[in-house]
């Protein structure tokens, strides 16, 4: 929801604030490389000290720049507080990946990826209108103040409630725990990650590359759909907000979607490993064909639609990647999904500057964008047949 809040206000602040399309390229692009530069660190920081303790300190910092938004005067202050607001969301998905990894046996984790990821999508999703039903209180500015204390009330509430080793847990019976135990080994781990051996391993190698792919023209929902409606589509803020609706809901189905079929593919196909990459696969292909058939819609309905589709088959890729990072890292998870996410956040650096080059100098031109966009999908595909995404890297390589 914080992130979402810059993309649905970009008008406003572009407008109020005087700044080009390259600058607020530039904007979008400040939070995600502060959220790539700190994402192995805040993940490292994860593996350390364990989930408790980390995902709090994440959502509190985070929470307090997302406010801190609100006052930027000018485009030096603006993209400064976004970066510090990245570099506090870094580690967020890592050290989630790592509580997870604490808390469930490998059968039950891309399932529980889905549901994850099932909620930041329609977090996501809704934001807009969010945004637009609080503008007609308070201006962009108390808006961001409005969102950020969400945050902090939820870190409070998680740490009190939270523990590190589900055995801590006064609400956990000695059957659940049985079950917790089939999996890794629980709670923090070593403050040494062995970095050598996991960037040597072509799976980490791998599940990073195509992470990098699909992010690059996901990031464009995040950060340009609001922009592309208003100005291609010629919609008002209030439309534009309910059509940006769609494309992060029918994400949130994907995921859904992913995490429940997965166990009824896996029978079928008698692999988990097979099933990671075969539905990974036809999501990138997927993927890439809907959203370079979009640009080709004559309103905004029918593009919308193909948007959403593309994202729906996104999502097919998203959840597996996290829980390969859980099966990969072992007690290293969030270092690893730590790696794979400062690919993910750098493609989102490239994709919101390249699109806001690209706009300045052809004129707003969104198909050539968007079609861009379709064609990197396409190069995802080819990296899922070389990845083994159920062997733990220790195992693989002592």
């Amino acid at each position: 929801m914080d992130r979402i809040c810059l993309a649905q206000a970009a008008p406003l602040i572009a407008r109020d604030l005087r700044l080009t399309k390259f600058q607020m390229g530039d904007i979008f692009g400040a939070f995600l490389l502060g959220y790539a530069v700190f994402g192995i660190p805040a993940a490292w920081f994860g593996d350390r000290v364990g989930p408790r303790k980390a995902l709090s300190r994440i959502v509190v910092f985070w929470s307090l720049f997302a406010a801190l938004t609100g006052a930027a005067w000018n485009f030096l202050a603006m993209a400064t507080i976004q970066f510090l607001f990245g570099m506090g969301e870094a580690g967020c998905f890592p050290v989630i990946t790592k509580s997870l990894t604490n808390w469930l046996s490998k059968g039950e984790r891309t399932r529980a990826q889905g549901i994850l990821w099932t909620a930041a999508r329609w977090g996501g999703a809704f934001t807009p209108l969010a945004v637009v039903a609080v503008l007609r209180f308070v201006s962009w500015r108390w808006t961001f103040v409005v969102f950020g204390a969400f945050g902090v009330i939820w870190a409070a509430t998680f740490y009190y409630w939270y523990r590190d080793n589900p055995a801590e847990h006064p609400r956990v019976n000695p059957a659940e725990l049985a079950l917790i135990e089939e999996g890794e080994t629980r709670g923090a781990s070593s403050s040494r990650v062995p970095w050598a051996l996991l960037l040597s391993s072509r799976s980490v190698l791998l599940i990073a590359l195509q992470y990098y792919i699909v992010s690059f023209s996901w990031y464009f929902y995040l950060t340009w759909l609001p922009t592309y409606l208003q100005e291609h589509h010629h919609l008002s803020t209030v439309r534009s907000a309910r059509f940006a609706v769609f494309p992060l809901f029918f994400c949130g189905i994907g995921s859904l979607f992913c995490g429940s079929i997965t166990p009824r593919v896996t029978r079928w196909t008698g692999s988990l490993s097979r099933t990671r990459r075969l539905m990974s696969i036809t999501g990138f292909i997927a993927a890439a064909i809907f959203l370079g058939l979009s640009v080709h819609m004559p309103t905004a309905v029918s593009s919308m639609c193909l948007m959403a589709t593309a994202c729906f088959f996104n999502d097919w890729i998203v959840p597996h990647s996290w829980a390969s990072c859980m099966d990969i890292g072992g007690r290293y998870a969030s270092s690893v999904a730590g790696v794979m996410n400062l690919m993910g956040n750098l493609a989102g650096v490239s994709s919101s500057v390249l699109g806001g080059y690209l706009l300045q100098r052809t004129g707003n031109n969104w198909n050539l964008f968007v079609s861009l966009l379709a064609a990197v999908y396409m190069a995802g595909a080819f990296c899922w047949p070389f990845i083994n995404p159920v062997e733990r890297v220790e195992v693989a390589e002592a």
